[in-house]
């Protein structure tokens, strides 16, 4: 593969609040770091229920806001560590398979998806579900699905 197509791939992370969330960041941290590319980390946040008052709910959404940028902001630094370059930090609102497919349908940069399955046994999850199924002619790119209960030296392996 040439250099610059190497450079140019960028893995995608969902950053939700599951525990496999550790195991997806650090597998595309780990393919940037030993096959080139960057990692770009998404996070959605979801709309509040109904708020009585809309000064309520604005201020409920920066709170929320402000809480996903902190959240990025200290992913950034593990990333930095792992891969020796900085993440691309998305910050999307709305549903979350919604906000994804359509980041993926606007953002050419985005060359591959990443995402655990969950290691408790309790099935794929919503979005595994969604983009293995009915909503699989949207992706625009590979997923990669990664087993939940891989350790970071068995990441290390098949890395």
């Amino acid at each position: 593969m040439p250099e610059a197509a190497r450079r140019d791939r960028v893995f995608l992370v969902v950053v939700d609040d599951s525990a496999e969330r550790h195991t997806a960041l650090r597998y595309a941290c780990l393919r940037a770091k030993h096959g080139g590319g960057r990692v770009a980390l998404l996070r959605v946040i979801e709309p509040e229920g109904t708020v009585e008052w809309a000064g309520v709910g604005a201020m409920l959404q920066e709170e929320r806001r402000e809480d996903a940028e902190k959240l990025l902001s200290a992913l950034a630094a593990e990333v930095q560590e792992i891969t020796g370059g900085l993440p691309i930090l998305l910050i999307r609102e709305g549903d979350p398979r919604d906000a994804l497919l359509t980041l993926l349908e606007e953002d050419p940069r985005l060359s591959i998806l990443i995402l655990a399955s969950a290691s408790n046994g309790g099935g794929p999850g919503p979005l595994i579900t969604a983009l293995t199924g009915r909503y699989a002619p949207r992706l625009r790119v590979p997923l990669t699905i990664v087993p939940g209960n891989l350790d970071d030296r068995e990441l290390d392996r098949v890395t």
